[in-house]
């Protein structure tokens, strides 16, 4: 995993202008574009893991294609960070190892089932980001273009999948991928 990832498509924040935010709303903003960053790390290490150990060439095709598309998530999570004076995660390197672990169970699984996986991860990552839509301050322009963006591209990842051949994944999975994911985000927010 590199510490820095290069976007290759603008950041949607370019050219959107800010009104002035309050320290604690930078201080918020901060927290929910870290736990997007950290999001994005783990999307790095699922994809990668799914990827390495897909079934068939157009299954592994998919999981590159939307890993690239996760770069400019990366990017343009670490950009805003910056920006917001904050910093990414020291946890970072734990999350990768643990997502390339889930990854790789997925993909052995069968593509059928590692589709499935990326099915109901991008879901709870789009429902994830409705909430940071609606928990960002209103005046975070350039936060909320990100996250916009973001979630425009994780519902693409979704149907992508599914058209590949997902299987749907047992709800006692689908509970303990919110449980984890539950974890990870209040983890994120401050560490």
């Amino acid at each position: 995993m590199s510490n820095v990832a290069t976007a290759s498509r603008p950041n949607p924040a370019v050219g959107v202008a800010e009104p002035g935010l309050t320290e604690q709303e930078k201080t918020h903003s901060a927290g929910l574009m870290r736990v997007n960053h950290v999001g994005e790390v783990c999307a790095q290490a699922l994809y990668a893991a799914q990827s390495a150990f897909a079934k068939t060439p157009l299954t592994r095709e998919q999981f590159q294609k939307a890993g690239e598309e996760e770069v400019d998530h990366l990017a343009w999570t670490a950009d805003r960070l910056q920006e917001l004076g904050s910093r990414t995660s020291l946890l970072n390197p734990l999350w990768y190892a643990g997502s390339f672990a889930l990854g790789a169970v997925a993909a052995k699984l069968g593509d059928p089932v590692s589709l499935g996986f990326v099915v109901e991860t991008e879901r709870q990552v789009e429902a994830h980001l409705d909430r940071h839509l609606e928990e960002l301050p209103p005046n975070d322009l350039r936060s909320r273009a990100i996250v916009t963006q973001m979630r425009d591209d994780e519902v693409a990842h979704a149907e992508a999948a599914a058209q590949l051949g997902a299987a749907e994944l047992p709800l006692p999975v689908k509970k303990v991928m919110q449980a984890m994911a539950k974890v990870m985000t209040t983890a994120a927010y401050r560490i």
